[in-house]
């Protein structure tokens, strides 16, 4: 049997041709954000950052960095998804919500934060591995989280990640995961594409 969530990701496509007139409001950005960030992180570091780019300007500036793909232009909005290098010093600071929400003992941090550290601090490599899968984590319950609105999305890999970073002010700790187009599709786009067999990608042990 199948529910709605599993539709959602059963039919959910690359989306290659948006409404350019169809836009999105800030609050409903914002929206798609907040579901973003309820995905895991490491010790619940939430080390991403999300740049909309939103704006004709912005757009503009965007679009050569990413080989003038047309969903930076026709979307409604483009998500330059940042994965932040994992630190455990920031992790007493992102506990501190759900010790005061009374779900974990303020006794426990330590025991999250010692082995954090361990794991990362002199590691660069583990570092930025975790910015990678965090930003896209994030990025994909977006992606989902658009397609149970009605909405389209494109995850784009092809840009040249300096340059963006360049332009846009990314902090030295950021790095740029993924592009993410969301909006309204328009006729043409193609269904979800068959996958590999699952026995070509299972193993039992």
């Amino acid at each position: 049997m199948t529910n709605a969530v599993i539709e959602c990701i059963l039919s959910r496509r690359a989306t290659k041709y948006y409404d350019p007139a169809a836009t999105l409001s800030d609050d409903q950005i914002r929206e798609l954000v907040r579901i973003g960030t309820s995905a895991p992180t490491s010790f619940h570091m939430q080390n991403w950052r999300f740049i909309a780019v939103r704006t004709r300007e912005a757009k503009a500036r965007l679009s050569p960095l990413a080989w003038n793909q047309p969903p930076i232009t026709d979307a409604a909005v483009t998500f330059i998804v940042c994965g932040q290098l994992a630190d455990s010093s920031v992790i007493p600071e992102r506990l501190a919500p759900l010790v005061e929400a009374g779900i974990m003992p303020e006794t426990m941090v330590p025991e999250w934060e010692i082995p954090a550290r361990d794991l990362y601090m002199n590691y660069p490599q583990r570092q930025r591995d975790e910015a990678v899968r965090t930003g896209a984590i994030g990025a994909t319950a977006i992606i989902y989280a658009a397609r149970s609105l009605g909405m389209g999305s494109t995850p784009m890999i092809g840009f040249d990640a300096e340059a963006v970073a360049r332009e846009f002010g990314l902090a030295e700790n950021e790095v740029p995961v993924l592009l993410l187009s969301i909006g309204t599709e328009r006729p043409g786009n193609w269904p979800q594409k068959p996958r590999r067999p699952v026995a070509d990608v299972l193993d039992f042990v």
